[in-house]
């Protein structure tokens, strides 16, 4: 007797892009979060500078890239929505590889800054790999989809302070920056061979304005209202990054393996990120996204006010664990908004505006914590941020508002 032999069928375009992005996402949020837990200390081995000082350039470091990131992103938005998001995926992991190789060879912090502002130019690989998941996936499996995908952007950046901590610890500050180009390399030849994009080319004269797209969305002011809350998301979350490894130094004394410590507490968050944001996106294409997005701000606002309190780094991981499940509810829930409530035509150009706000706010984040940490302590960063976070509460609040009235029109 002849057997049958059934075919396994094959896998929808849509999930294996999401499974070669998602790792794709974690290794490029990884590659740029290596050298975070240190570049504080980087910088300070490229001159002599008072405490004041190396605060204010270790914010202008970290903010030259956002500030370009947020200039740029519109134009390479519109370039997707014309050419495609592969090719911008492309051109971000290729430009990035060779610009942060490049910043393990500098002699001086004007250098590193000139070199960080560069890779601003070659911005866009998570807001463009979110914006091809969003345009291929169903509807209504886009949240949990953008939900797992945050995972590995999230992850990846959370994570890749503790292999960058350990990487500097042990073989130095500039290796680092080598391996960080290397897995960006890694990343542009994944995405070259396994990244399928169905697209057609559209010609310049026929892609609607910007202005004409903000008034033929639905609902316009949610759309506007994500790329606020984008903004004081980012610039709540970023105002730690300058200082925390000179915190940890604080809170240890000047004693102990600094770098290591600095990249362990960097990655805490990520750990509760990858397992919480794919249940967040569930749970929201159940019972409204809009809902998981306003608990999440309130858990965060909550989270941020004890870590003015902290005195050892216990009680600062401890607390850095719990601001990763906020971050799980946050990020990926505007993300969901965005894509269902933007036509995928323009898909491109909601999400780089949407990383143009994001900049923004990784630009004002590590300004005003450099600047309250220089007045105030680093204490009262934290106290600075949760009233971020109450701030954005009540802007998601009241620019949701259509959706919960549509809701109840409903029932």
């Amino acid at each position: 007797m002849e057997q049958t032999i059934t075919k396994r069928p094959k896998r929808p375009e849509w999930r294996q892009n999401l499974f070669i992005l998602w790792f794709g996402c974690f290794m490029a949020g990884m590659g740029f979060s290596l050298v975070l837990p240190f570049m504080s200390l980087y910088i300070d081995t490229l001159g002599k500078f008072s405490t004041l000082q190396l605060n204010f350039w270790s914010g202008l470091t970290y903010s030259s890239t956002y500030l370009v990131t947020a200039v740029i992103s519109p134009w390479w938005g519109q370039l997707a929505d014309r050419k495609g998001r592969k090719l911008m995926l492309l051109r971000a992991s290729a430009g990035m590889a060779i610009v942060l190789a490049a910043m393990g060879l500098v002699s001086n912090v004007y250098e590193l800054i000139a070199l960080r502002a560069l890779q601003g130019v070659f911005s866009g690989f998570i807001s463009n790999a979110n914006a091809l998941i969003a345009t291929s996936a169903p509807r209504e499996k886009s949240g949990q989809a953008l939900g797992t995908l945050t995972t590995g952007s999230v992850s990846g950046m959370m994570l890749g302070p503790l292999l960058g901590g350990t990487i500097a610890g042990s073989f130095g500050y500039r290796i680092t920056f080598f391996i960080t180009g290397g897995l960006l390399a890694t990343v542009f030849f994944l995405c070259l061979f396994f990244v399928h994009e169905t697209f057609t080319p559209v010609e310049k004269a026929k892609q609607l304005p910007a202005k004409q797209i903000f008034h033929e969305l639905k609902f316009p002011h949610i759309i506007i209202g994500m790329f606020i809350t984008t903004m004081i998301i980012q610039a709540a979350n970023n105002s730690i990054s300058p200082i925390l490894s000179l915190f940890v130094r604080q809170l240890m004394h000047y004693h102990g393996n600094v770098a290591l410590v600095s990249g362990i507490i960097a990655s805490l968050p990520g750990i509760a990120t990858l397992f919480a944001a794919p249940q967040f996106g569930k749970l929201g294409d159940r019972i409204g996204t809009e809902r998981i997005l306003i608990v999440g701000l309130i858990f965060a606002m909550c989270v941020y006010i004890p870590q003015t309190f902290v005195r050892n780094v216990w009680q600062l991981g401890a607390l850095r664990l719990l601001v990763g499940i906020s971050d799980a509810a946050l990020l990926p829930a505007v993300q969901t908004l965005l894509a269902k409530y933007s036509p995928h035509t323009v898909a491109g150009r909601i999400f780089s505006y949407n990383q143009s706000f994001q900049s923004m706010g990784q630009v004002v984040g590590p300004l005003l914590g450099s600047s309250i940490s220089g007045a105030f302590g680093y204490g009262g960063v934290f106290l600075s941020t949760s009233i971020l976070e109450f701030v954005n509460l009540i802007w998601v609040w009241r620019s949701t508002k259509p959706l919960r009235l549509a809701r109840k029109q409903k029932k």
